[in-house]
């Protein structure tokens, strides 16, 4: 395995990491808090902008190999993993107009592997 793609490896990972930390902010915002300011400070919230910060350093580690022009590719897993996750989690299912964006992403990210 090259260095490229072990540092390609944990930008998707990273993409992954944060899917999962949209959906805690996501079960936060279902539940209903007694004062506003809770909504922002209770720890499914806290938690998951911890992991957006983290993330952000995991993807500033992985563009010291990853070419830019590669970055937005892999960042863009995070649209397909936020889909799968929210089906998984929230049993939600995406429409017709949200398959086809997700089709053209992965035949964008193929396009450019190929």
């Amino acid at each position: 395995m090259t260095q490229l793609t072990k540092y390609a490896l944990l930008m998707i990972l990273s993409s992954l990491i944060s899917a999962f930390s949209q959906v805690l902010l996501k079960i936060a915002a279902g539940r209903t808090y007694r004062h506003k300011w809770q909504e922002y400070l209770n720890p499914p919230v806290l938690l998951a902008y911890t992991i957006f910060f983290l993330c952000t350093f995991l993807t500033m580690y992985a563009l010291k190999v990853v070419p830019l022009s590669m970055a937005p590719l892999l960042e863009a897993t995070g649209y397909i993993f936020v889909t799968v996750l929210s089906y998984l989690f929230f049993r939600e299912i995406p429409g017709k107009k949200h398959l086809l964006g997700l089709f053209l992403i992965l035949g964008g990210i193929v396009v450019y592997a190929v």
